[in-house]
């Protein structure tokens, strides 16, 4: 790996984790396309851009996730009891759902939640929506939320994807729907990513160090616009182009595949 597909890779990673489109599947895809193979360092080289996506979130909603306050505080209590069915579900099917990391697990999984984007947009009516702010989300709900993002654990089908199905789905409105989906990020990602480091770290290459930083950044830069202009989106937009976009790369990446 070259210092310029480390930048387009810590983009494509940027771009995608908080968008409704999965970020396994688009770094698949742009690994094969670019012939980057993927060994020791390349696992590294994920797992490092992962965590400047996760940076991204924390700058961009620091006012919300630093707990210097009771409605913080609270919030954190809520992402925790959200994060507690991926992190068990995760803990305990490790093995099998790396054994779902395969190309054609990922295109089906595109198409899936292209598909399900659409319909539940032909369905979602502005009338129906209860939860207006993060801070009106219960418990209870916020647990919905995290058993939606337990199915995100197929690769493929987008964590940010399945969040804000089950937000829209609970009442939310989409921005609301989505900024919960960030914030869920922050625990989910980097828990993943420590196990991650936990379960491989005799397999992690660190020789070339510059490659890895330069990755980190860009993927920390493009995570923080792409928040900015997903949230700006969201507030006036549906979700349909983007369904309609997973269709297409789940058909192209088909294509490509045979």
């Amino acid at each position: 790996m070259d210092i310029l597909q480390s930048i387009i890779l810590g983009a494509v990673e940027g771009l995608t984790e908080f968008l409704p489109v999965s970020s396994t599947g688009h770094l698949i895809l742009t690994s094969e396309l670019m012939g980057i193979k993927q060994d020791s360092f390349h696992k590294t080289f994920e797992i490092i851009i992962q965590l400047g996506s996760i940076l991204s979130v924390i700058f961009v909603f620091k006012d919300k996730i630093i707990p210097n306050n009771r409605e913080s505080i609270t919030l954190w209590k809520k992402l925790i009891v959200a994060f507690i069915p991926t992190g068990i579900l995760g803990f305990l099917f490790y093995k099998h759902i790396k054994a779902l990391f395969a190309p054609e697990t990922v295109a089906f999984m595109l198409i899936f939640g292209g598909i399900i984007f659409i319909a539940l947009e032909y369905f979602y009516k502005e009338e129906r929506v209860k939860i207006n702010n993060t801070n009106e989300i219960s418990y209870k709900q916020a647990f919905f939320i995290g058993l939606f993002q337990s199915i995100s654990m197929i690769p493929g089908t987008s964590r940010s994807g399945a969040t804000i199905v089950g937000g829209l789905l609970l009442g939310f409105n989409r921005r609301v729907a989505t900024e919960f989906s960030f914030l869920l990020a922050v625990p989910t990602m980097f828990m993943a990513t420590a196990y991650d480091v936990y379960k491989n770290y005799e397999q992690f290459n660190f020789d070339n160090t510059l490659i890895l930083i330069v990755g980190f950044l860009s993927a920390f830069t493009f995570a923080f616009f792409a928040i900015k202009t997903f949230l700006t989106f969201v507030a006036k937009f549906n979700f349909i182009p983007f369904g309609v976009y997973r269709i297409l790369i789940g058909v192209i990446f088909l294509y490509y595949l045979y």
